[in-house]
């Protein structure tokens, strides 16, 4: 039975670990290591409720645990040690330089925005989750959840309007 129950966590974690990682590091404004930390954290949560969430709904569980932990992360003045980078992997074949610029510019965006609007925004547009459940996941009202939506789409389209251009 335990193993089991190890066998299906693990498959679990195996297939939604890239996804549910980028959506931590979006929640934390593309602070790679902090992600990490967030989703390793929401991660073993998850493994003592496994049981009771096993055939339901497993991953919004932990996107409710990775909202509610990076809203938490953000209050606070010192996380600990700060690693450094590491040396960077070799270009892959053509260039990347634009998608990764305009990705970094959105993360740096996204991490200007309050915790609050920043999981709104991820989970409602990047997520696609629908207003309740967005309200669900944050712990509030569906309209203070749209609101968070509302005022961080807002703030992001001033903060990236520089590049974007009229079409026509």
């Amino acid at each position: 039975m335990e193993q089991t129950r190890a066998g299906e966590y693990d498959a679990f974690v195996a297939a939604r670990w890239s996804v549910l990682f980028h959506l931590a590091r979006l929640l934390t404004g593309g602070d790679r290591h902090r992600a990490e930390d967030l989703l390793q954290e929401s991660l073993v949560k998850l493994w003592f409720v496994w049981p009771k969430v096993a055939d339901e709904a497993p991953e919004a569980y932990v996107r409710k645990v990775l909202a509610r932990a990076a809203a938490r992360s953000a209050r606070r003045r010192w996380w600990g040690e700060r690693p450094v980078a590491e040396l960077p992997e070799t270009a892959a074949a053509g260039d990347m330089s634009a998608t990764v610029a305009e990705r970094s510019r959105l993360e740096a965006a996204l991490a200007q925005l309050t915790p609050r609007q920043r999981a709104a925004v991820v989970l409602r547009y990047y997520q696609d989750l629908p207003d309740r459940q967005v309200a669900q996941t944050l712990g509030c009202p569906v309209g203070t959840a749209r609101s968070h939506a509302a005022r961080g789409v807002a703030r992001l389209r001033r903060l990236l309007a520089d590049v974007i251009e009229p079409v026509g």
